[in-house]
């Protein structure tokens, strides 16, 4: 399977870039073809001002679409922080996820093309929030916000979802021991 994981913590060293590296070792242990999507290491304008004054991709971004376009199943990392992703995150999203690449409105209709259909895509989210705190408190915003204002609004499907809660006070390896070991499992088997 050809995956391509997306790294969204805005800081190398933590819990979610080793997650993602976790998943990395079993896709490659796996036999699947692996590309990786870092944000922090990208050079673009994270400020989306609306499509229609929409800039140009950078390169770095449009190399990313070429990544994604690519993929049979996208993974995306990332912690949760204030009910949602890092604003790093949030706007590569809304730089590559761009009208005509990733959907399309139809004038007059309330329905629209998902034109990255055909692919499915994992969420792996880190949380300070025990995850029923998370479902009871916050009524799942994280989740809903890449899982499905995002990715499935774009055509992903299944998007499935994985939740590391209660984690706060940082990476600890002991801790996150059978975190890391989870998501290598879930990337052997390419889901």
């Amino acid at each position: 399977m050809r995956i391509t994981l997306l790294d969204g913590h805005p800081r190398g060293g933590s819990l979610g870039a080793a997650l993602a590296d976790a998943y990395a070792r079993g896709a490659e242990a796996g036999g699947h073809e692996l590309r990786r999507l870092t944000p922090r290491d990208m050079a673009f304008d994270p400020v989306h001002r609306g499509y229609k004054e929409a800039a140009p991709l950078e390169p770095d971004l449009a190399a990313a679409q070429a990544d994604i376009a690519w993929c049979e199943h996208l993974v995306v990392v990332h912690p949760v922080w204030w009910g949602s992703m890092p604003a790093q995150l949030k706007g590569f999203f809304d730089r590559t996820f761009t009208p005509g690449w990733a959907f399309k409105f139809h004038e007059g209709k309330i329905w629209w093309d998902r034109l990255l259909a055909g692919r499915s895509a994992r969420v792996i989210q880190t949380s300070a929030t025990p995850k029923i705190a998370m479902r009871l408190a916050y009524f799942n915003c994280a989740p809903i916000a890449v899982k499905d204002s995002t990715l499935a609004f774009c055509g992903f499907k299944p998007v499935r979802l994985t939740q590391f809660g209660g984690v706060g006070g940082g990476f600890k390896p002991e801790k996150a021991r059978p975190w890391l070991a989870k998501c290598e499992r879930l990337g052997q088997r390419g889901v």
